[in-house]
This record gives C-alpha cells, structure tokens and sequence, in this order.
C-alpha cells in the first residue's frame, strides 16, 4: 500500500511549478514600466533628423550623441549648472525633511503632551489639502523673506511636510518600547535614547524618506518655475523645459536632458533599494 502524500510536500512542488508563471508576470510588469525608460534612451541617441522621421524605430538606425553635445554645449543651456542646482536644492530639502520630521515623529510617537492627539490630527489633515492651493501663499512668505531667485527658496518650504511626520511616526510605533525603556533605566536621557538606539534603528524608514524627498524635489517643475528667474539659477526641470521653443520641438535634446536628469535618482534607487523595501514594509505595521 502506498504512503500518504505529504501535504507540505505537495503545496512545495505546486509553488515551484507556479514559480515561472509568476517570473513570467513579473517580467511583462517590469518591461511595461521600463518600455518609457528604454524609449527616452534610445531617442536620445538618435540624431534631429531620425526623430523627426515619420517611420519611427525604437532603436536608431545611425546612432548618435548629437542630443548630448547640443545640451552640454550650447551656452543658453548651462546644464552642469542646472545639475548642480538640483542636486544642492535636492540633497539640502533631504536632509532638513530627515532632520525635522525625524524629531517631530518621535515626539508623537512616543512622548506625551496636552493636545498630542489633537496635533497629530492637524498634521495628518494636511495631507488632503492639494500642494497647488499653496503655491500663491508660498510664493508670498518666500517673496517677503526675500528669498526670491535663490535656492533657499526651493529648499525651505517644503522641509516641514506631513507625509514624512506620519511615515516616521508609524515606524517608531513598530519598534519594540522595551528598548528605550531599558535605556532608560540605564539612565540615559531622551535625547540619547533617540540618538544611539531610535535613529540607528530607523535606518531603513529614513533611507526610504531620503529617497523619496530627493525625487520629489529632483522632479518638482512648477515651484522653481515660479521662484526661480535668473538663467543660472534654474534647476534642472524648469531649466530643461527651455529647450522646447514655441515653433520648434529638439526631442533627441530633450530626451538627451532626461536621460541626464534620470541617472542620479537611478543611482540613488540601486543604492538604498534594499532599505527602502524594508522601510515600506515595517512602516505601517503598527497604528
């Protein structure tokens, strides 16, 4: 008489004949959102004429790098200095999003206060308010404090977002309490406890935070746009918008600019990947 299945044998050998269904899906995904990553590389190595054709390929027939040397050399369009503004505007906005929401989440997550409860409602109801209802009162505090055409003006007023309070907060949450209690019957003070044990711990909730507030300020198009006048002074965004005339369209400039401008996020994405999916995943484990 034959022996029973195994019932956890049998549920192992069904996940590994569905293992490349699942690589199969995962692939076609990862391809639909790659296809306009692909598509603004290989056009921007082709040259004006190619794209202008009416019989469009995706990859070139005579590549060229006529897009990068019109983008890197034209004097109107200093690109390495839009690039440098961007990368100044976008570290400095990170590091005073992590600075600020990293205390203002512990303070919520784990101190107690008159109106704590009352204050994080405040916060959270900020995210439902749309970003473009502020743009005018922004404009108007940035223009008073005379920081109008300058990076500061790209950096500050976003530093003090909610969505980075709320991230943070949920992260402490999940962290054993026990740890900071026994710091502190060690006696060591808030101030330390949230330096050598809440900090090094959040390591991946704050990668994930960085990441996701140099993109945001990397891609922002419409607030520099407004804050920012002089030629040199422009980041990347807006800067590269002035490629595009009113007659007359260069996309193999424009996805030549792109192309440049995709490459430090890229970088920066290979680098913290494994944090940032760690962060997202334990930053909502507990409420």
């Amino acid at each position: 008489m034959s022996e029973p299945a195994n019932p956890t044998v049998t549920v192992a050998q069904g996940a590994r004949r569905r293992v490349p269904w699942q690589a199969v899906v995962l692939a076609l995904v990862g391809l639909l959102f790659l296809t306009p990553l692909l598509w603004l590389a290989t056009t921007s190595l082709k040259s004006t004429s190619e794209v202008a054709q009416a019989d469009l390929s995706v990859l070139p027939r005579d590549p060229s790098v006529e897009g990068y040397t019109t983008i890197l050399r034209a004097p109107q369009t200093p690109v390495a200095q839009w690039f440098l503004n961007s990368m100044a505007a976008a570290t400095a906005q990170t590091l005073l999003v992590l600075t600020v929401a990293t205390m203002a989440a512990y303070a919520l997550a784990r101190l107690s206060f008159p109106g704590k409860r009352v204050l994080t409602a405040l916060i959270l109801a900020t995210l439902f308010v749309p970003p473009i209802s502020l743009l005018i009162p922004n404009y108007v505090i940035v223009s008073r404090l005379g920081w109008l055409d300058s990076l500061t003006a790209v950096v500050v007023p976003g530093a003090a977002g909610a969505f980075g309070v709320f991230f943070l907060r949920q992260f402490f949450l999940s962290l054993p309490i026990e740890l900071e209690e026994a710091a502190l019957l060690d006696g060591a003070s808030r101030w330390k406890i949230f330096l050598a044990v809440i900090v090094p711990l959040s390591r991946p909730a704050l990668a994930t935070l960085a990441l996701l507030t140099f993109l945001a300020n990397w891609n922002d198009f419409l607030w520099p746009l407004y804050v920012l006048f002089s030629p040199e002074r422009l980041t990347l965004q807006p800067g590269l918008s002035t490629l595009q005339s009113a007659y007359t369209t260069d996309y193999a400039t424009i996805m030549a600019g792109g192309a440049i401008a995709s490459i430090p996020v890229l970088i920066l994405f290979l680098v913290s990947q494994r944090f940032v999916i760690e962060g997202i995943a334990r930053g909502g484990l507990k409420g």
